[in-house]
């Protein structure tokens, strides 16, 4: 895996950060890759968009009956299962540095779906989902000091400031939108670490060995707030469908579009996410944005693609 630089370009970042999860795919997805053989590259990344927002639409339909931390644990409970009966990894030979380096990336997972959750309980998926992706393109401006560059960070700002209560937006939560922007940064600490916990434990290892701190750290919150509602069939139900589709499909679908799709394209692709998730948001859950809401999201995604179109190459170490 490449590590970038502190200049990075988004693409790099996204294809970093994607291609750390589906590593793991090698081994699963071979009926879902047989079912997309017709469709183009470029439809197979903005299918897996869909499929992540659509997974994570689906995991709110439990929010009523587990509430919003009940609902990060089934679904990363789910999920780390999958990966531990794939991967089967190996706790023991490895470093401290090794296993801190697991511990913080579990953290960051862990952080970034409960914030995640949290602020779509608040404020809708359109708008949660563009305040995380500041996440990843801060990663990719970080130490850049070129004029050009403070054009996207403008753009970002400015969807920020539409979407900030204290702009007189008072449609929005303010701890709905505190969650989006925090699930953002956790999401930048996962960029950050998934290369150095990517070298220190091959394959799938350590996102499966992650996945496993991230499920324990999500565990006590979400016993806490749902209690025995976890093990309701209607629950797990829903826990698997949203983990099929924001997990296994979502990867997999990626995992065939990165063999061919350049990482400049998929960062392309990849910043429409804010408004699929705007439109998953209105199709499936009924979320109707103002106009101040959708102006915001076009900044957010404008931001993005000019970073991936007009970002410096990264340095590859």
């Amino acid at each position: 895996m490449q590590a970038t630089s502190s200049t990075g370009q988004l693409p790099e970042v996204l294809h970093s950060s994607s291609s750390a999860l589906v590593l793991l795919l090698n081994r699963g997805a071979g009926q879902i890759r047989s079912l997309t053989g017709s469709i183009p590259p470029s439809g197979l990344v903005l299918l897996s968009c869909l499929s992540a927002q659509v997974g994570t639409a689906i995991a709110t339909f439990m929010f009523s009956s587990i509430g919003s931390m009940g609902t990060v644990f089934v679904c990363k409970a789910i999920a780390t299962l999958w990966l531990l009966a794939i991967w089967r990894p190996r706790w023991r030979n490895h470093s401290r540095q090794d296993y801190l380096l697991v511990g913080l990336f579990g953290l960051a997972m862990a952080g970034m779906s409960l914030a995640f959750f949290g602020a779509v309980s608040r404020v809708p998926l359109g708008v949660a989902s563009t305040l995380e992706f500041l996440g990843p393109l801060g990663v990719a401006l970080l130490g850049s000091r070129r004029p050009l560059d403070l054009v996207w960070v403008g753009l970002a700002a400015g969807g920020v400031c539409l979407l900030s209560p204290l702009n007189g937006n008072t449609s929005l939560d303010p701890l709905g939108v505190a969650l989006a922007l925090l699930s953002g940064v956790c999401w930048a600490g996962y960029i950050l670490l998934s290369v150095p916990a990517g070298r220190a434990f091959p394959g799938g290892a350590g996102l499966a060995l992650s996945m496993t701190v991230a499920t324990l750290i999500l565990l006590p919150p979400g016993v806490l707030q749902a209690g025995t509602a976890l093990l309701d069939s209607k629950v797990l139900l829903l826990g698997v469908g949203a983990a099929f589709l924001g997990t296994i499909v979502t990867y997999s679908l990626e995992f065939k579009a990165l063999k061919t799709v350049p990482p400049r394209v998929f960062g392309i692709l990849m910043s429409i996410e804010p408004a699929i998730a705007a439109l998953v948001g209105l199709l499936i859950l009924g979320e109707q944005l103002q106009l101040q809401s959708l102006m915001a999201i076009g900044l957010v995604v404008m931001a993005a693609i000019g970073v991936t179109l007009f970002g410096r190459t990264p340095s590859v170490h």
